[in-house]
């Protein structure tokens, strides 16, 4: 194995798994696995699809049950367009349906970027689904807004995030930006076929009902506690989402929680630092309290 190229890796990946499609809120929702034992479910963000986590399921595939789903708006997945499609509920029953066709769960829940906000709202709003928690590169939702609110380098750095959210934006936004992000050519080909399966205008309606719009403020009621044992790997290079926003995590978390920052790495640590992120998640599953 340590001398395929990617590109034999991935086929090889793609060939083991099973595709499957769930049924939720009348929308199909696709999700891939492999492996068997305790289940973990891995969540992509924007503009990504499932495929993003081959390093990790190919690793983790071998002692686990390991999925991996496309949010609505993305790949293999239904795209409506219209915003409602995406209130916050209608995403937690796309991840509580791909867990109960897995099997219902618990799961271990590890989601990156927009996929991470989603896993945060299941934890907080399905934790009887929610074994472990593990989140790439975003911060609690609550500290998203708050950053946004008191933090000027937060706003300066979400300036894409205001232009996602005005009216035509799907317009305004060049197809290859979409890939610019994407170092390993093997995987560029099938983001690149994946992002032409999407649906841009229904992507950005995460952040046209999810993200934060001006004038910013905090929200005002607190969220639900983070119970779980949670992870939380974060890139401190990250130019969209700064890791000011890490500040306080331990409030919104009463169960075990541990804090990795990675001073080398960005946005993408799944593809910047594969074999790394690989590697603390499989200590991670392994640690001694774990019995799932």
């Amino acid at each position: 194995m340590t001398n395929q190229t990617s590109d034999t890796k991935i086929a090889a990946l793609e060939a083991a798994v099973s595709h499957h499609t769930v049924d939720t809120s009348g929308e199909q929702i696709h999700y891939t696995a492999l492996g068997e034992g305790a289940q973990v479910l891995f969540i992509h963000g924007f503009p990504d699809h499932w495929l993003t986590w081959w390093h990790q399921m190919q690793a983790l595939g071998a002692t686990h049950r390991v999925a991996a789903m496309d949010l609505r708006g993305f790949n293999l997945s239904a795209q409506p367009v219209e915003p409602s499609a995406y209130a916050i509920d209608k995403l937690i029953g796309d991840v509580v349906a791909v867990i109960d066709d897995l099997g219902a769960g618990p799961v271990t829940l590890i989601g990156h970027d927009w996929g991470g906000f989603v896993a945060w709202h299941v934890a907080m709003q399905r934790p009887d689904l929610v074994a472990q928690l593990g989140i790439v590169n975003i911060p609690h939702p609550w500290a998203v807004a708050r950053e946004l609110a008191i933090n000027p380098a937060q706003t300066e750095a979400s300036a894409y995030a205001r232009l996602f959210q005005t009216p035509g934006a799907q317009t305004m936004i060049p197809r290859e930006q979409l890939s610019a992000w994407v170092s390993d050519p093997a995987f560029k080909i099938r983001h690149e076929a994946a992002m032409d399966r999407s649906n841009l205008d229904a992507m950005l309606n995460y952040y046209r009902v999810l993200f934060p719009s001006e004038p910013y403020g905090g929200y005002p009621t607190a969220p639900p506690m983070i119970t779980m044992p949670t992870l939380m790997i974060y890139g401190k290079n990250d130019p969209y989402l700064l890791a000011d926003g890490l500040n306080g995590l331990w409030n919104y978390v009463s169960g075990d929680l541990t804090i990795n920052t990675w001073a080398d790495t960005g946005h993408f640590a799944q593809h910047e630092q594969p074999e790394r992120l690989t590697q603390r998640l499989v200590e991670w599953l392994a640690r001694p309290e774990t019995k799932r």
